[in-house]
């Protein structure tokens, strides 16, 4: 059952806006974007998300996005951890910094590349370095098809992977779908990193529904409650993930995928699915 939406006053939103800012930016003054800063909001307002992870649900949004967004333009100078808003057009960034150390990065090989559906939260991850961090270069799926020499520096490497991070939502698989059959180099494997339903019940995320209900093939790693969530419309945002745990997961996992074909010994397989989280796509 979802719970009930508050209808919070103007003063209580605006003192709700700073405490969501200073929560989205932490630990450390983490950068964040617009949206993020709403789903913080939305778990200031209401913090049922804190409920016992046990017990999965999701939860609607207490404020209409028109709202939040009524609130922010009178304080979006004093944010400093905002993101501004994304041009029309944004190129890719590499790992290195200038064209010249680009050049010398594509002539050895990749393991791993990290494809985000949403922009905003591609600019959200490179706003936080973590592309250096992991050493990974991340683009938006609307920049595909990639790079040439990105291609070639994927193959070269043997056994590479890449990841793609989307919404929990028919956009996210046909996302999914359509780089996995589309744009995927030969010979280079293509892993989904979630989000799936399931994980947006662990957290308590806040849900909507999206204009259409998802028609396509589902990962056969889904449960039935899972394709009758995602057959009936309902959409969960990357964006709702708070900005500091998106970090740590992506991170962790994109890390934690070694290049090459071979596996790790079966005792560390069965303790590291004890303490997987979300983003780790369900495998057979």
């Amino acid at each position: 059952m979802t719970p009930r939406p508050l209808r919070p006053l103007r003063p209580l939103l605006d003192g709700a806006l700073t405490v969501a800012a200073d929560r989205a930016g932490a630990p450390g003054g983490l950068r964040y974007t617009e949206r993020q800063l709403y789903y913080e909001l939305c778990r200031v307002l209401q913090p049922l998300h804190a409920g016992p992870r046990r017990i999965p649900y999701t939860l609607a949004p207490p404020v209409r996005y028109a709202r939040f967004a009524a609130a922010l333009a009178d304080r979006r100078d004093g944010l400093p951890g905002l993101l501004p808003p994304a041009p029309s057009s944004a190129p890719t960034v590499p790992l290195a910094a200038s064209a010249a150390e680009a050049h010398d990065l594509y002539d050895y090989g990749l393991p791993r590349l990290l494809v985000c559906q949403s922009r905003e939260i591609t600019r959200m991850l490179l706003a936080n370095d973590l592309h250096l961090e992991a050493a990974c270069p991340i683009v938006a799926a609307g920049q595909l098809p990639l790079d040439a020499r990105l291609v070639a520096a994927l193959e070269r490497a043997g056994g590479a992977v890449v990841h793609v991070l989307h919404d929990a939502s028919p956009s996210g698989l046909d996302c999914f779908e359509r780089i996995r059959t589309e744009h995927a180099p030969a010979g280079v494997r293509v892993r989904s990193m979630g989000l799936v339903p399931r994980h947006a019940g662990t957290l308590h995320l806040t849900s909507g529904r999206g204009p259409h209900r998802y028609r396509g093939p589902l990962p056969a790693g889904l449960r039935p409650e899972e394709r009758a969530w995602l057959g009936s419309g309902r959409t969960i945002e990357l964006a709702a993930v708070a900005p500091a745990r998106l970090l740590h997961t992506v991170i962790r996992q994109v890390r934690g995928t070694a290049a090459g074909p071979r596996r790790a010994p079966l005792r560390h397989r069965v303790r590291a699915a004890r303490t997987a989280g979300f983003l780790s796509w369900p495998t057979a």
